[in-house]
């Protein structure tokens, strides 16, 4: 009797153990979703923000566009490095599909849009990457998930973190902006390329920042400024991770001033390209950019 009962009590293990498996592995899946593809998140305030992800590997790049930009500035960035990393573009509150639901425009806001993306997608390891205005926006997010950022990356900005635009010349910006936005706004954007930009890519930058709301435009715009004469210099007080800047040389960089405010403070030039670098020449930007996030990756593995 007992010969004949031992295999069918085998078979039976068996499936209890494949019936555990199953479910465990279910469990795995549910906890784990596919993070690839659009998703939207609310921010703080409870705007629903857009971002897009493509790639799995670690570190996690966040990529955050410019002033009246939108995550489709960096596409020539997503292919590339989406093959070894995973790759998030998000478009801030009133920029690209996120609507402007906002009341005051502040970059602690924007800053909490990058939060929100980053917790919901829960990335343990992210090198957080802001072009222009975006700069500041990944700052205030890193006072916020510290211990998620191993790095930052400045893409033509924080020329002279210690240097301030006087009030009254901002407000005559400001004012010439409010009375043509358009119009100011083409002009504006046309100053930031060499003469030797491609045309089509200069009229394609122009028609979409020229396009904006004019009051998602000038709010972001009294934004940037407000932060850096009034948040600055606490924010920077806040932040451990690595800054590094990839910048155009038509604007000089005080990189020993710089230093002040973050003692690693270091940066990859590119000669004889504007303030879209990363679409004006998205070969030397990816190479440079790969370099950097090595760099930070190297550095959070030793420590």
């Amino acid at each position: 009797m007992a010969l004949t009962r031992l295999p069918r009590l085998h078979l039976m293990m068996l499936m209890l153990i494949l019936l555990t498996v199953f479910f465990l592995s279910c469990q795995k899946q549910s906890e784990t979703p596919t993070l690839e593809g659009p998703g939207v998140v609310n921010s703080a305030d409870d705007v629903p923000i857009h971002y897009q992800v493509a790639g799995t590997g670690a570190p996690a790049l966040v990529f955050i566009h410019c002033w009246c930009c939108d995550r489709g500035f960096w596409d020539a960035q997503v292919p590339y490095f989406s093959e070894n990393y995973t790759v998030v573009t998000i478009d801030l509150a009133g920029h690209g599909e996120s609507p402007a639901d906002r009341e005051v425009w502040t970059i602690p806001a924007f800053g909490l849009d990058v939060v929100a993306v980053v917790e919901k997608l829960d990335l343990k390891r992210a090198v957080l990457i802001g072009h222009s205005m975006g700069g500041p926006v990944i700052l205030e997010a890193t006072r916020h998930i510290p211990e998620r950022v191993i790095g930052l990356v400045g893409v033509d900005n924080f020329q002279d973190m210690g240097q301030k635009w006087p009030q009254e010349e901002f407000e005559a910006f400001l004012s010439t902006m409010e009375a043509d936005f358009q119009g100011t706004t083409r002009n504006f954007v046309r100053s930031m390329f060499p003469p030797t930009a491609d045309s089509a890519l200069v009229e394609q930058v122009v028609a979409n920042l020229s396009s904006a709301p004019p009051e998602v435009g000038l709010g972001a715009m009294e934004a940037y400024f407000n932060w850096f004469r009034d948040d600055f210099d606490q924010a920077v007080t806040e932040i451990d991770a690595p800054l590094h800047c990839i910048s155009a040389d038509l604007w000089p960089t005080n990189v020993e001033g710089n230093r002040k405010y973050f003692p690693s403070f270091d940066i990859s030039l590119m000669p004889g390209r504007g303030h879209f670098l990363h679409m004006e020449d998205p070969e030397t930007f990816n190479r440079l950019l790969d370099e950097t996030v090595e760099a930070f990756t190297s550095t959070a593995a030793s420590d």
